[in-house]
């Protein structure tokens, strides 16, 4: 269960019941609570199969990473093909 203090922002902001907002709140954690690991790997797959480049999808990943709320550490393209090719 999230925190009662932010249920109760987003139920009282939102319309939302304390039940449904709880809900909203725990779908938002769960998504950004992947590693930076697991995000890279599972963009590139994505960007790949719209037949992004190798070297255009390193570069969308990084600037996807500096802006996610908890940023991971800036990657270097070298970091990130280690991380998807091992």
């Amino acid at each position: 269960m999230p925190d009662e203090e932010i249920v109760r922002r987003i139920a009282g902001t939102t319309g939302l019941t304390a039940g449904e907002a709880a809900r909203v709140i725990e779908d938002v954690i769960a998504w950004y609570g992947e590693s930076a690991e697991e995000y890279v790997r599972r963009r590139h797959g994505q960007l790949q199969t719209y037949g992004t480049r190798n070297a255009e999808a390193f570069r969308i990943i990084a600037e996807e990473l500096a802006g996610r709320p908890v940023k991971a550490p800036p990657l270097t393209e070298r970091q990130l093909r280690r991380i998807i090719y091992g």
